[in-house]
């Protein structure tokens, strides 16, 4: 039994990146002889085991035929012949294919060092447009590694168009969809993640809540870059500066979706696409099986982004009555974390646009300071008479607006 490091874990120290999980392959044994040392066996296609203390993950050296369509669609052979060159060759991108022995010493039979060096994303073999996950692998690693100057090599880029008019991305579940998604999404540069599927052609069958976006133009007033498609993709990108958590991103992601469904005669403006948005969100939502408190936030964000952005002080036509309406309609008095959210979503939105990626947004601040001002309003300190609900409810609201407006004055 020899066993290599291999993988993510030696392509992200060589390029001098924090290792967070090993991988290792194991040649020339069976699954009883890992057995007999106290490895557990987990996993269900293939054999991968625990190490008895390390609890890292083992896997024997596999081959894999494709037999079917889709992402399981394979046999894999792991019998203590194959080896490990062999195991190399199944994997997806020259990066990944490399091993590194107990000594420290590289196996790079694929050329993956030479691709670090040039920041290519290239695939090992023609066998790479067998598996449709494989497209996402890839925008997901671009998105990851684009901060490094990574891009995908033209003949990858090629298979990948090749995988998306095969029409075997239909065959990955959701779980499988969202999963590289969300590590999309919560990596440095998530919009290269959605351009990378754009470009193969794997945007509108995946995301075509997203892909109806292109081209869907804004009002210059507000919008310089136009392009709502465009605007989505830089607001992701300032939500990634912000270091945003991921419900906040993919708020930022969907919270124009409803633009795509203006009518041509009312272009370039866009007069209640947040609630037109809506039902587009549960739809990509429940299609993906996105988590429902990411879902629920997304739907907060496009409900209410244009009533908080109007809440600066230029813009008029706001009181302090629509910032207790606002929290109410948040539930942020009971949720205020996701005023929080709201506000970092909508802060995302007004930087996403061509030049003001540093703008100031006071209205965040406007909307946070009522929180805070409502919030210390107790019921147990109001003299109030009544016993009835609504009446408690609304002497409730009557000081919690006074308190807004005294806390705002200064």
């Amino acid at each position: 039994m020899i066993s290599f490091l291999v993988g993510g874990a030696v392509r992200d120290r060589l390029l001098g990146l924090d290792v967070h999980e090993r991988d290792f392959v194991v040649i020339g044994s069976t699954p009883d002889e890992l057995l007999k040392q106290g490895f557990r066996q987990v996993g269900r296609g293939f054999p991968v085991f625990l190490h008895p203390e390390t609890h890292e993950e083992y896997a024997l050296a596999r081959k894999e035929l494709k037999t079917s369509s889709g992402h399981t669609g394979f046999h894999c052979d792991f019998g203590p012949e194959v080896t490990l060159e062999q195991d190399l060759h199944r994997r997806d991108l020259t990066i990944n294919a490399m091993a590194e022995d107990e000594y420290g010493n590289i196996i790079d039979p694929y050329g993956g060092q030479a691709d670090l060096e040039l920041r290519c994303l290239r695939h090992i073999s023609p066998a790479f447009s067998e598996d449709p996950l494989r497209l996402l692998r890839v925008a997901r690693f671009a998105s990851h590694l684009a901060g490094l100057g990574f891009h995908v090599a033209p003949e990858t880029m090629e298979l990948m168009r090749t995988i998306s008019q095969s029409g075997e991305l239909e065959s990955l579940t959701a779980e499988r969809v969202w999963k590289e998604t969300a590590r999309a999404l919560a990596s440095p540069n998530p919009s290269v993640y959605f351009q990378i599927l754009e470009a193969s052609g794997a945007l509108e069958p995946l995301f075509p809540e997203l892909a109806a976006l292109i081209g869907v133009p804004q009002n210059p007033q507000w919008h310089p870059e136009i392009d709502t498609w465009l605007h989505t993709q830089m607001a992701l990108e300032q939500a990634a500066v912000m270091k945003a958590p991921l419900q906040v991103r993919f708020a930022v992601l969907t919270h124009d979706l409803g633009k795509a469904s203006t009518e041509n005669h009312l272009l370039p403006h866009h007069p209640g696409h947040g609630e037109r948005g809506i039902p587009l969100i549960e739809q990509l939502a429940q299609r993906l099986r996105v988590p429902r408190e990411l879902r629920d936030l997304a739907i907060q964000v496009a409900a209410w982004h244009i009533s908080i952005h109007r809440l600066a002080d230029h813009e008029g036509g706001m009181n302090h009555s629509d910032l207790l309406r606002i929290l109410h309609g948040l539930d942020g008095f009971r949720r205020p974390d996701r005023v929080h959210d709201v506000v970092l979503a909508c802060r995302c939105d007004i930087r996403g646009r061509m030049g003001h990626e540093h703008a100031e947004y006071p209205q965040g601040k406007k909307l946070l300071d009522a929180l805070e001002a409502a919030s210390r309003v107790r019921v147990a300190n109001l003299n109030i008479e009544t016993r009835d609900g609504k009446g408690i409810a609304q002497s409730l609201d009557a000081a919690r607006l006074n308190a807004i407006e005294m806390a705002l004055k200064h």
